[in-house]
This record gives C-alpha cells, sequence and structure tokens, in this order.
C-alpha cells in the first residue's frame, strides 16, 4: 500500500460556506447521509437522522463541557493588552495556557483581568512556547471565568458568538474543554427524547478537547504525524453498555470524532470496551480497523484535518471526498457551526419512526 499523505485529503473549500454562526434551531441543520461501502448518499434535514437509528442501537456522546477559556487582560506594569487562553489544569490554580503575544509574557510577568478580581503570574515558558501561569482570586475560579471569559471559538470563526450556550451540547456536564464536540451540537433535549422513545440507547463518555484538534498536520507523510494528546474517562456503565449492546448485535454510533476516539482508545484488542481514565494520542487514518464504531455523526471538516482523515478510516477516502464535493455543490455548510453526516452502512432507513 502506497504510504498516504497529507496532500491525499486536500479539497478546495469557498470560504464563504464556513458557518460563522449557529442556526436559531439546533436540529434544523442539513444532514448528508453517506453509505460507508457503497458511497451513495441522500440529504435530510438533521432532526430526520430518527429515521436511520434502530431500536437496540447506541449512540455514544462526549459529555464534555467547554470553559469560557480565552481571557482578556493587561501587564500590570505597563498596562500593555495580553490574550490568555486556558489549555490544561496542571494544579489547582496553575494553568498551562497560550499567551498573545507571548515576548510579553516572560517568567515574572504580573497580568490582571477585568475588574481585578483575577490576577496571574507567569511561572516558566514550557512545551510549544505555551506558559504556566499561577491565578490567584477570590471566590470560585469557575464563577469568575464564566463572567470575564470568552468562549475559544476556532480561528476561522470572525463573528462574535452571543450567546456562549451554543458552542455548548445541551448534555454537557464536565469542565475542560478546550473546543466544543461540534457534532453534538445539533441535538436538542427534544430529539434526544424522541431517539430514546425509539428504543436506542444513550451512553455518555467524557473526552477533553484541546486545542491540538485545530493544530494542522506537518508531516507530508501521515506515518510520522504525532498526535496530540486528550484526556478521557470512560465509566464502568458506560462500558458494561456499550459491551452489552455490541454483544445483542446493536449497532454503536458515535457522535463525533471524540466519542470515536474515546471508545476506540478504551477498547481492548477483542473490541471489549474497557472502563478507566488516561490520556490518548491515537491516530486514526485509513488502514485503521475500528474494534467498537459502527458508525459516525460528524460535521465536516478542514482539508488535510486529522479529522477529515479518521473519516476517511471509516468510509474511504474516495467516497469521503466525493461526498465532501457534493456537499460543496449543494452549499452545505462546514465546520464547528455547520452542517452534519452520519456515515453509516445501508442506507434503508428504519420502518419504525416516532413521530
Amino acid at each position: 500500500m502506497t504510504a498516504l499523505k497529507k496532500s491525499d485529503f486536500y479539497f478546495a473549500l469557498p470560504e464563504e460556506l464556513i458557518a460563522q454562526d449557529p442556526l436559531e434551531d439546533r436540529s434544523a441543520s442539513r444532514l448528508l447521509v453517506l453509505d460507508k461501502e457503497t458511497g451513495k448518499t441522500e440529504h435530510h434535514v438533521f432532526k430526520e437522522i430518527i429515521d436511520y437509528l434502530r431500536p437496540g442501537d447506541c449512540l455514544v456522546l462526549n459529555n464534555t463541557k467547554v470553559l469560557p477559556a480565552r481571557l482578556f487582560g493587561v501587564k500590570e506594569d505597563t498596562g500593555a493588552a495580553i490574550e490568555v487562553l486556558l489549555l490544561k489544569r496542571k494544579e489547582k490554580d496553575i494553568w498551562e495556557t497560550l499567551v498573545k503575544p507571548g515576548k510579553k509574557a516572560r517568567p515574572g510577568t504580573r497580568l490582571v483581568f477585568g475588574d481585578g478580581s483575577l490576577r496571574a503570574e507567569v511561572l516558566e515558558v514550557v512545551e510549544e512556547g505555551n506558559r504556566l501561569i499561577h491565578f490567584t482570586y477570590e471566590g470560585i475560579f469557575e464563577q469568575i471565568l464564566d463572567r470575564l471569559g470568552e468562549m475559544p471559538l476556532p480561528p476561522y470563526i470572525t463573528h462574535k458568538l452571543e450567546d456562549k450556550n451554543r458552542y455548548q451540547t445541551v448534555y454537557a456536564k464536565y469542565e475542560g474543554s478546550a473546543a466544543a464536540p461540534t457534532a453534538g451540537l445539533h441535538f436538542t433535549e427534544e430529539l434526544l427524547q424522541k431517539i430514546a422513545d425509539k428504543g436506542v440507547e444513550t451512553v455518555y463518555v467524557t473526552l477533553h478537547v484541546g486545542l491540538g484538534t485545530f493544530r494542522p498536520v506537518k508531516a507530508d507523510n501521515l506515518s510520522e504525524h504525532h498526535m496530540h494528546s486528550e484526556y478521557y474517562e470512560v465509566s464502568a456503565e458506560a462500558a458494561d453498555q456499550i459491551n452489552r449492546v455490541k454483544a445483542a448485535g446493536g449497532r454503536i454510533i458515535c457522535v463525533g470524532t471524540t466519542s470515536c476516539r474515546t471508545v476506540e482508545s478504551a477498547a481492548d484488542c477483542n473490541g471489549m470496551v474497557q472502563s478507566g481514565c488516561g490520556n490518548t494520542e491515537i491516530f486514526i487514518y485509513p488502514g485503521y480497523q475500528f474494534k467498537v464504531l459502527d458508525g459516525l455523526i460528524t460535521n465536516f471538516h478542514l482539508p488535510e484535518s486529522t479529522l477529515v482523515m479518521l473519516v476517511s478510516a471509516l468510509a474511504g477516502r474516495e467516497h469521503v471526498l466525493a461526498a465532501y464535493q457534493e456537499a460543496i455543490e449543494k452549499r452545505y455548510r462546514f465546520f464547528s457551526f455547520g452542517d452534519a453526516m452520519f456515515i453509516v452502512d445501508n442506507l434503508s432507513k428504519d420502518s419504525i419512526t416516532i413521530q
């Protein structure tokens, strides 16, 4: 097999198709359904995904919650503006951060945010130029962050987000992500209830999405790319539920690439999901043999990204790029606030639909 290159996953995307704002109705996004075996496509509205789900299937959702992790402040001594993005909590009040401009954030630099209720000191420069910062405050950090912080929207979204909750899933629970698991943004509580009423199970896992998800692949040969690390947790109940559904012949359908990476990382060589927590650097691209996942609900991803490579591992590069070209021609909306794909085998709709 010829070694895959980054350029094998390039496609030209008109800039105007990058969605800048979320739709008023989460479940009103468009849905492209792709048969992973044949490459056949169908076009729907997202809420119609229920027609493709069967009693006995299991949806796996990532219940991570996005931190309003972008802080705007000033240097205490000069008043110069500075931006801090929280990446990872290292200890209680010490965070690994991305600081702009970095040259103004040498160790010992003191920062002030908002009304002064949050202050910080740069401790050291670490890997990739990130900064370890120690925060001081009175009260509860999360409450101060909720008041002063902004959502860390991806760099391709330039519009201001009016409602922070629109960059959260309706089932977000555990704070820790620097980006949203965006495939889940299409679900409403009403749609999830209809899916449950149909006899489809839902199970929740946690993977805290890092900014590495937006980091470009630099190596041309994919085998040389080093994947970023992300923390995940799978409870004993979640592992048991997935394994039980799989053993009974139900399909495991992951909502988003993060849920996919979680269950594939947690599975043993026999495809049994193990409970536990840890950091995963799993890099899924064509040639990978899925151990757990049968279907995937996902958004449309950036050209040459690890995410479009993961999708191609499931449905085949040619099928995925052809479906993307069709989506472009039909003016689908791309990326975080955009439309969705459902990748599955056998496009026949289930005959039992709850209205």
